[in-house]
């Protein structure tokens, strides 16, 4: 008796030992089999621009028209909103991907009516701003749209009625990530508000799996892999599109930069959101340690929340910029628990 308990002893430990092992290798087996018949599949649709309806706005509005230089020496068009009545502070704004200037007037001249001048910069090859012949621009971000904004930003440091103390960035989808991935390491942005914003790895790793169950007839052995592994499935396609597209652009990971975010920040997203579903925003938002809030959206598309609740939208907005804009030199900051999710979050 003794002697088969020993064996069955024996047995386990070689068992509990052989288990890792066959689940790495199974792993790896599938990870190879997933490289070599669907990864292309997938660095295709990460390459494919989604049909967005972007409105232009009108071209009649009143602002100072700018032009300034990038760190490679392209010009961008900007326009400088001034407020008439006493100025609380500045905001930089960001477009969303292939809109121009002036579609951010329903987003920003409520603001400059509120007491905060209003900058819009369009990034290169969009708008009137200077096109770089090698580079076509996705709704991904790169380090080209990162250095747009640090470009803006360095104007709005040059002008004579620069402010000392800082900016506030308010920026829609593709600006927002744009804004914020530069706001984490410049402290010259006060606070940040982002409607619709999204990172390149939290949303591709949720719609890989859709895209693969999709491609593979296989499906339910997709389903129970792990996270991590759709993650550096993603990032191998991710370096197959970067070698196919002209430029050199790198794109570039909202998420490894929002966890050092240290200022406020505003997240606004909408329930219906198909293209950035709100589980991926969310997702996004618990990797910021800064003071936060979130505020979801309840009939809202993807950035239609000004459409839909334009009073609370405006409110929700200039509520923020008062507190932590206009004053930046005497409010204190609360703890991280800012977070809060306001009604509508099915």
């Amino acid at each position: 008796m003794g002697l088969l308990n020993l064996e069955m002893i024996l047995l386990g430990l070689l068992f509990l030992l052989v288990s890792p092992i066959l689940c790495v290798s199974g792993l790896i087996l599938v990870y190879i089999v997933i490289t070599k018949n669907y990864i292309h599949f997938v660095a295709r649709i990460f390459q494919e621009k989604p049909l967005f309806i972007i409105p232009k706005g009108d071209v009649s509005a009143v602002c100072d028209s700018i032009r300034f230089p990038t760190s490679g020496g392209l010009m961008l068009q900007g326009c400088y909103f001034k407020t008439s009545f006493p100025r609380k502070g500045v905001i930089l704004f960001g477009l969303e991907f292939t809109s121009n200037r002036f579609s951010s007037i329903p987003y920003c001249e409520w603001l400059v009516t509120a007491g905060y001048d209003v900058f819009i910069y369009e990034p290169r090859n969009q708008g009137d701003s200077d096109k770089q012949p090698d580079y076509e621009p996705l709704h991904w971000i790169t380090q080209y749209e990162v250095d747009d904004t640090k470009s803006a930003i360095a104007y709005l440091k040059t002008r004579p009625d620069a402010d000392p103390k800082g900016i506030g960035f308010f920026g829609i989808s593709k600006g927002a990530a744009s804004g914020l991935y530069v706001g984490a390491d410049d402290p010259y942005i006060l606070c940040s508000v982002s409607d619709g914003v999204f990172g390149t790895y939290t949303t591709m790793v949720p719609f890989m799996r859709q895209w693969i169950c999709i491609y593979s007839k296989r499906a339910a052995i997709h389903t129970i892999m792990p996270y991590w592994f759709f993650g550096r499935l993603a990032l191998d396609a991710i370096h197959i599109a970067e070698k196919e597209r002209t430029g050199n652009a790198k794109f570039l990971h909202l998420e490894s930069k929002i966890k050092k975010l240290a200022s406020p920040w505003l997240m606004i997203h909408g329930v219906l959101d198909t293209y950035i579903k709100p589980e991926m925003a969310r997702t996004l938002f618990k990797m910021c340690n800064s003071p936060k809030k979130l505020w979801v959206v309840p009939g809202a598309r993807h950035n239609m929340a000004i459409q839909v609740a334009p009073d609370e939208y405006k409110n929700q907005v200039l509520s923020f910029f008062d507190s932590y804009l206009a004053s930046a030199s005497s409010v204190t900051l609360p703890s991280n628990q800012m977070e809060t999710v306001v009604a509508g979050t099915k």
